[in-house]
């Protein structure tokens, strides 16, 4: 009996732990959502006042005009105060877990408030989506307490003398864990009994989860520490330029200060997109996805563009995938910008079409980069020294945008070896064409729509 209490008590501690865990990634995985929801409605607002009288189950949605009226609701929140009274700064947003019975009365919500600009002045979205249960769901509490019960049964029928060796072993896992459940030191790792037997196991299992939980932390707390430093350089010139303005202010150029902080505004904005794209691949948020024509778009990329230097390409004809638009367009992009940086006179691009796969290939005739470093650009934030020379305002995550697209489309994107330059690699799940293939157009300069061939 004594046995089974101690092996109870651990399945308990374990299991407390792990709904803690999931059902704190799981809030933090719907807020991130709501977010991005919250971005998208804000986006539409912008334009004009939504009709939300008929909006769908599970939406629960307010919108504030600049004094703070309601404009629109949802039908269950017309009639209700507002689901919270912060009102976050225009350039910020706020999260908070509300549970007011006047404004929900059937249970606790997760509420994001999201100030947008409007002519009219800066106006507030909230949104609202159930909060999680304390045990999550079905489908993982009910495992958990399984796993325990089988565990326990188990250990009392194992006999006196087995229970008596475990009790050590389970003392000391259990101190473990509580341990790093009191002090949430994610670096703890739980002893491992010598035999291998179900506490071995449990123990190994307990290390590989604190082992990931660590790696996603950590991961997290670089990510924010990297996108911090890099906010806080526009910010730092910024605050630097209107100060020395203000100690002199008729002395100022102004027209040249505020060109100045038009360039540190810029540099805010790029990396403030970059870091919600990432924000969105790391959430598993995609893009609708539809046949299309490859050949197509990376054509009409080429023709829209402003090209600094010479853009040539070699496309070939009726090469379809199944992707999104508007993904596919950013990575390309992402790339042509990176080519367009470190070319000495021109960029080519070429489309090819292999067994089962469509080849992208974008190189520049630029110093190249060395081998060891090929795998380094594309970390977050990772920037080489002829990247900063040549733009010292880029936000180091273009290239990791694109890969992570490439990846999210079921392809990979690399750098390969190259004569001249850095020569990317895109490969992506191909679909058959529903026609012949005829002959690709050959290269040829693409920076004014009538030089460029014609692509049939």
């Amino acid at each position: 009996m004594l046995a089974s209490a101690v092996v109870a008590l651990l399945c308990a501690a374990m299991a407390v732990f792990i709904v803690v865990m999931v059902r704190q990634a799981t809030t933090e995985a719907r807020s991130d959502r709501l977010f991005v929801e919250a971005t998208t409605l804000g986006a539409q607002t912008r334009r004009h006042v939504p009709d939300l009288s008929e909006s769908a189950p599970g939406r629960t949605i307010q919108v504030f005009d600049q004094a703070g009226t309601m404009v629109a609701a949802t039908p269950d929140m017309a009639d209700k105060p507002p689901m919270t009274n912060v009102r976050p700064d225009p350039d910020a947003y706020y999260t908070t877990v509300s549970c007011d019975e006047r404004v929900f009365p059937h249970g606790c919500m997760i509420v994001v408030a999201y100030p947008f600009h409007r002519q009219e002045g800066v106006w507030q979205l909230d949104l609202a989506v159930p909060a999680v249960p304390w045990y999550v769901g079905p489908a993982l509490i009910f495992p958990l307490v399984g796993g325990c019960a089988l565990l326990v049964a188990a250990t009392a029928a194992g006999g006196y003398r087995l229970v008596g060796k475990a009790l050590q072993p389970v003392d000391a896992v259990s101190g473990h864990l509580s341990q790093i459940t009191a002090s949430s030191d994610l670096s703890h790792r739980v002893p491992v009994p010598k035999y291998r037997d179900e506490l071995r196991n449990l123990a190994e299992t307990a290390n590989r989860t604190l082992e990931r939980a660590q790696s996603a932390v950590d991961k997290q707390l670089r990510f924010a520490s990297d996108a911090s430093h890099d906010l806080r350089s526009p910010l730092t010139a910024m605050r630097t330029q209107l100060e020395d303005a203000l100690m002199d202010p008729r002395g100022t150029d102004w027209p040249r200060t505020a060109d100045a902080l038009l360039d540190s505004v810029g540099r805010m904005q790029a990396l403030i997109g970059d870091l919600l794209q990432v924000a969105r691949l790391d959430a598993g948020v995609t893009d609708h996805h539809e046949t299309i024509d490859l050949t197509e778009l990376v054509a009409g990329e080429l023709e829209r563009r402003t090209a600094t230097t010479e853009l040539r390409h070699r496309l070939t004809p009726g090469v379809l995938a199944d992707c999104s638009r508007t993904a596919l367009t950013r990575l390309l992009n992402n790339l042509l910008d990176n080519a367009e940086r470190h070319a000495a006179s021109a960029v080519t691009v070429t489309l090819t079409l292999e067994p089962g796969a469509a080849v992208l290939e974008v190189r520049d005739d630029g110093e190249g980069i060395a081998p060891e470093q090929r795998e380094a650009i594309f970390q977050r934030f990772t920037r080489l020294e002829a990247s900063r020379a040549r733009d010292p305002g880029g936000t180091g995550l273009g290239l990791p945008i694109a890969r992570q697209i490439a990846q999210a489309h079921g392809g990979s994107l690399t750098l390969q070896d190259s004569p001249r330059g850095a020569r990317f690699v895109l490969r992506l799940p191909a679909r058959a064409a529903t026609g012949p293939v005829r002959a690709a157009a050959h290269g040829a300069p693409a920076s004014r729509p009538q030089d460029r061939p014609e692509v049939r």
